[in-house]
């Protein structure tokens, strides 16, 4: 089992992820963190953890590259990827994860229930059920299963639907995506090297790459323009249009590129997984 942790600059918070992780005690756990180019303390965190594996990238290249460069020179069974300002709520999650995973050998991505600021209350832990796609802080995967997937796909913004571009990919190729009820991970939502206008343009700007990169013809005649009138609408209720226009705008400018690396799934695959967004989570 491998604990990768993607970081940026969160010198202050990294330790909580890691030490959360270590305090774990499952057995043949290894943790690693990815240094995504931090020009901040965290190089000199790594004389603090000396069971931790540490990676860096003198450049800054996004918390997708870095989640693939840990499982692709895993030797793990299982990777769980935990954000660096995430962290544990109970100490067993990892051991009940990997006993559904053995359990479940169709079940591809496992997705923790995330608690937040402004959701902080647990629920009682309840069946585990499929789900469309998991939250990106706090997530497991079978490492066999993405790989041959094709780990994740870059888009043009750096932020935004990876996750369900990757679980709709595992979809077409008969792999599950399941959530655990009640087995929390706590996102922190660290605004520490955080830019929500850019988190914003740039999540406009992936979703709709992903309904011209997924979606089969001719649903995607529906689908997208329904997507650029829902994000519109959300813009407008939440004062975001500009971030939203200039999302749209990006997503135009690479357009063609989108479509020449289209890889649509089949019909049936996105009808199920449309279902399933439907679903409460």
């Amino acid at each position: 089992m491998l604990v990768g942790i993607v970081t940026h600059n969160r010198a202050g918070i990294l330790p909580k992820a890691i030490q959360s992780a270590l305090s774990q005690g499952y057995p043949n756990l290894e943790v690693a963190v990815f240094d995504d180019g931090s020009d901040d303390g965290t190089p000199a965190l790594k004389a603090d953890f000396p069971t931790v594996k540490w990676h860096r990238s003198d450049d800054t290249r996004g918390y997708m590259e870095g989640r693939n460069q840990l499982m692709r020179t895993a030797s793990a069974e299982y990777y769980l990827s935990l954000d660096d300002d995430a962290w544990f709520v109970s100490g067993d999650e990892i051991a009940v994860a990997v006993d559904y995973l053995q359990a479940n050998a169709t079940v591809a991505a496992l997705a923790f229930d995330i608690l937040s600021p402004d959701q902080p209350l647990p629920i009682v832990r309840g069946e585990p059920r499929p789900a469309a796609a998991f939250i990106g802080c706090g997530h497991i995967l079978r490492i066999a299963a993405l790989r041959e997937a094709g780990l994740y796909i870059p888009s043009p913004g750096l932020y935004g639907s990876e996750e369900k571009d990757l679980c709709l990919r595992l979809l077409d190729q008969n792999w599950e995506t399941h959530l655990l009820p009640g087995v929390h991970v706590w996102h922190d939502r660290s605004m520490v090297a955080r830019n929500l206008w850019e988190q914003h343009q740039s999540g406009v700007c992936n979703d709709l790459a992903f309904a011209l990169r997924r979606c089969p013809l001719p649903l995607m005649l529906m689908v997208l323009p329904g997507k650029i009138l829902s994000h519109l609408r959300f813009a407008v209720h939440h004062r975001l249009l500009r971030p939203c226009l200039a999302g749209v705008c990006l997503f135009l400018r690479h357009a063609l590129a989108v479509w020449r690396s289209r890889s649509p799934v089949g019909a049936a695959t996105f009808g199920k997984f449309l279902r399933r967004s439907r679903q409460r989570s």
